[in-house]
């Protein structure tokens, strides 16, 4: 599996304890970051405790759109904030759905993954894409301090898209993506021992390195 694309530099902004605000709405990445996060001692809360809305996301990368979530907590809440920009890019759709990943499984009714994998598949059948299928997780993390400075984190796990969908232990793509060198998806591996692999834990890592540690 590829290494995290950025290494920590030394005059990373040091985060000291106290309570971090994570830019989400989403409780399987919440559950992760508490996982993460709770050895260093850091409280955690949600967007969703401030009663914040989600803001737009106009950019077109996952830098770009972890900016807007983080700096956007950071100042209505008045503390620092952590974002997660991620998704999955598939090597024979050009990087779809990439940051668009949410959204294929946007409907009326709230998000639906397994509509979104279901469209991945159909795509790759229909550009009769080539085994492996290879793919990306790719997470951006954001860590903003309401006076407008950030550090940002990249981590990228490699690995290829799978059919049929395989395990209801994960969430998002989860139960289609087999890591490089592993014979289960995210959706079938213990939550521990994914947590310890994934993309966001390699992002995380980094912040942890630059940032906490």
């Amino acid at each position: 599996m590829s290494p995290p694309r950025k290494a920590p530099c030394p005059d990373m902004r040091r985060l000291n304890g106290g309570t971090l605000v994570i830019a989400s709405h989403n409780e399987g990445k919440l559950r992760e970051f508490q996982a993460l996060l709770e050895p260093f001692g850091i409280a955690i809360r949600s967007v969703g405790e401030f009663g914040l809305a989600e803001p737009v996301e106009t950019e077109s990368t996952f830098v770009g759109n972890a900016r807007i979530k983080a700096h956007f907590a950071a100042r209505e809440s008045h503390l620092p904030a952590l974002s997660d920009d991620s998704g999955i890019t598939v090597d024979a759709l050009d990087g779809a759905p990439g940051v668009h990943t949410a959204d294929w499984a946007a409907t009326r009714s709230g998000r639906d993954f397994r509509q979104a994998m279901e469209r991945v598949q159909r795509l790759l059948e229909d550009c009769n894409a080539q085994q492996p299928r290879t793919a990306q997780f790719r997470c951006t993390l954001c860590l903003a301090w309401p006076d407008g400075h950030d550090e940002i984190f990249e981590g990228v796990v490699e690995g290829q898209v799978v059919w049929p969908m395989r395990g209801d232990l994960g969430f998002g793509f989860d139960p289609v993506f087999l890591p490089e060198g592993e014979s289960e998806t995210f959706g079938e591996m213990d939550p521990r021992r994914k947590h310890s692999m994934s993309h966001r834990a390699r992002a995380f890592a980094m912040l942890v390195t630059g940032c906490i540690a």
